[in-house]
């Protein structure tokens, strides 16, 4: 194991949160597409700790399902009370030694820090081990450091000398800005030792992992601190207000890392995006877009205005448009909407298009093949560079179970058709427009299915006499008779 890379990382995730008044647990609320303690378990695992467990307690079932489903492999270990800090890190450390005691560096952060990154983490553990410290806290200097706790340091060695909280501090120290984030690098084993000796004789009966610090300074060891770069970092989360700032921070981060890799986001303060949404460069991203889970953005992809994308696939040069699309892909050149519907499935080819009010679900579309306007298109695959004739519907549905349509390349199908599944319209094909398309048309032919038109003269004037319409026939046929 390296000098840096920490024998654990301990996250504790067991409070209730009561402040967010929900019934999700603290750590579930998410953000930017990751639960809070999903970030910090990302954040975490950067550093490639020996080991990592998180302290559950509040809705444990939950949070360990969470955690087991997103995060495989990362342990936990069940805080029945809530002793307080310095209890939930003891009964972290006995789910991976005996005793609690680990050789090598232990990092311990809180699970409602979602803004903490790897980097500031890394960079922790390398003081930690660089300075020799016994523990070296995480600190960070604030334009306001009204509530927090105050970083003490000695004048000559720099090393910290007492965490001082507001209400105890004099006006000198509360004029000090640096304080105090509640994420610690620890010696293993003189951690392990400092947790014993932790006493409960304070206003909660708590063990709190503070006390930890003054015990091993009172023993002789060094108690140093690692500053991190950007103070919002350290931001912890307690109500809705301060979950849609860390939101507001991370969002504008990630806009930020895309826009320096080439991407241009025309409105940053109207698009949202998650963690997990990658780009190429010369993405274009128009006010008013969404890019949730998975979603990828191709070279020169053109997305919004006014578009939510969640796990979608966006190919090179494809442009889409007031649309929301969820497990869709675009394939390149391709153009969507504006006011289309990609469901689930939907794979769209190479310079194909779903225009205006279309909805897709579970449906293949070749290279080149339109489908204009007005359409639903659900259990079907089309070849390539057909077209879909406007207010067209895929009749995929019997009431019991989905059947799937298939239409050829190269096919032309009329507008207001109904195809009712399951049925094949072979390549090179042609459809009337009116049709109800029940059977399997052959390739080259076309197919004509609707009623024969009759007109029956004279029916209004004999069923609605005096009426608007009675009285337009009327001046059309004289105006008809007088020019005759």
């Amino acid at each position: 194991m390296s000098a840096i890379r920490p024998a654990a990382v301990v996250v504790l995730a067991a409070g209730e949160g009561t402040r967010m008044k929900s019934k999700t647990p603290k750590v579930l609320h998410e953000l930017c597409g990751r639960s809070l303690v999903g970030h910090v378990v990302s954040a975490a695992r950067e550093l490639e700790p020996e080991h990592l467990v998180v302290v559950v307690g509040h809705a444990s079932e939950r949070v360990e399902g969470h955690l087991a489903e997103r995060y495989a492999g990362t342990r936990t270990a069940y805080q029945a009370e809530q002793n307080g800090t310095g209890h939930a890190v003891r009964i972290g450390l006995e789910e991976l030694a005996p005793g609690g005691a680990l050789d090598g560096t232990v990092v311990v952060v809180c699970g409602d820090t979602p803004l903490l990154s790897g980097g500031t983490l890394t960079a922790l553990a390398a003081t930690h081990s660089a300075d020799g410290n016994a523990v070296t806290v995480l600190t960070a200097e604030v334009p306001d450091s009204t509530g927090y706790g105050r970083i003490v340091r000695d004048a000559a060695s720099g090393a910290v000398t007492a965490i001082v909280e507001h209400k105890d501090a004099t006006d000198a120290q509360r004029a000090i800005r640096e304080i105090n984030s509640g994420v610690f690098a620890f010696d293993g084993r003189l951690l392990a030792d400092a947790l014993g000796k932790v006493r409960t004789d304070n206003s909660q009966g708590e063990e709190y992992l503070t006390d930890v610090l003054g015990i091993l300074r009172e023993a002789g060891h060094r108690v140093g601190a690692s500053v991190a770069a950007d103070h919002r970092e350290i931001l912890g989360i307690n109500n809705r207000v301060q979950l849609a700032e860390a939101g507001r921070l991370l969002n504008a981060r990630l806009l930020e890392q895309a826009m320096m890799a080439g991407v241009t986001v025309v409105d940053p303060a109207s698009v949202r995006v998650d963690v997990t949404v990658t780009f190429e460069p010369d993405a274009i991203i128009h006010p008013g877009s969404q890019l949730l889970g998975v979603t990828h953005l191709g070279e020169g992809a053109e997305v919004g205005p006014n578009t939510r994308l969640k796990d979608t696939a966006v190919g090179a040069g494809a442009r889409v448009d007031n649309t929301v699309a969820d497990g869709a892909e675009i394939g390149a050149d391709a153009a969507v909407g504006p006011y289309a519907y990609l469901r689930p499935g939907t794979r769209l080819g190479p310079k194909s298009k779903a225009g205006t009010y279309v909805e897709m679900k579970n449906a293949s579309i070749g290279e080149g093949t339109k489908v204009p306007h007005l359409s639903y298109v659900g259990d079907a695959t089309i070849g390539e560079y057909s077209n879909i004739g406007a207010a067209s519907v895929f009749v995929n549905y019997d009431g019991e179970a989905k059947h799937h349509t298939t239409i050829g390349s190269h096919c032309k199908t009329g507008s207001d058709n109904m195809f009712v599944a399951p049925v094949t319209v072979g390549d090179g094909a042609y459809t009337a427009a009116g049709s109800v398309i029940t059977k399997d048309v052959p390739a080259g032919s076309l197919a004509v299915a609707r009623g024969q038109q009759r007109n029956i003269e004279g029916w209004v004037a004999r069923k609605r006499p005096g009426s608007a319409a009675a009285q337009a026939a009327a001046a059309a046929t004289e105006m008809s008779g007088d020019n005759n």
